[in-house]
């Protein structure tokens, strides 16, 4: 029997224990990743009437349905999605932007939530992380995806006119005869 040089086995063997660790590592992360659970019905019903109130134009009570949805099913990524874009209608996009980063912990690949953090990044003016969120999204979807034609539009729209504070705008004295 002959013996076999190290750089021989090397190459029998490696092909082979770089397939089997691939699979392992893939059954492993499957193994982690739990599958949306499906809402309560007090907090379906809620999510309903939060989405009833935003059609509405009612964004304060739409709000509160979705933060009431939110206390009955924690982490619950579509409720999260849904209390994300009224916040950003509202025009509190860094409260948005929680929203939206606590719904991509959970799912990390969700395209409504990239796209919707991109747009709440354009609206603030952070052109650049927006345009990073719109790459993410192409990746995973294209160009023609939904998702990545909402954030290229928020991103041509740019950033939300500020709004000017009484505090920032002194007048001027002026003095007048009775």
């Amino acid at each position: 029997m002959t013996a076999f040089p190290a750089k021989d086995l090397l190459m029998r063997y490696a092909p082979a224990a770089f397939a089997l660790s691939l699979l392992a590592a893939v059954t492993s992360s499957v193994g982690f990743s739990a599958p949306s659970q499906p809402l309560d019905p007090r907090a379906d019903a809620l999510l309903a009437q939060g989405r009833a109130e935003l059609a509405a134009g009612r964004l304060d009570g739409a709000i509160d349905a979705y933060e009431a949805a939110l206390t009955v099913q924690p982490g619950s990524v579509a409720i999260l999605l849904d209390l994300a874009e009224a916040t950003r209608r509202q025009g509190m996009q860094g409260k948005a932007l929680r929203y939206y980063r606590l719904a991509l912990a959970t799912e990390p690949g969700n395209l409504n939530a990239l796209s919707g953090e991109g747009a709440a990044f354009a609206e603030k003016g952070a052109l650049e992380k927006a345009r990073r969120n719109l790459a993410r999204l192409e990746g995973l979807c294209g160009a023609d995806c939904e998702a990545t034609r909402s954030l290229s539009a928020a991103i041509a729209r740019g950033p939300s006119p500020r709004v000017v504070s009484a505090e920032a705008v002194k007048p001027v004295p002026a003095v007048t005869e009775n």
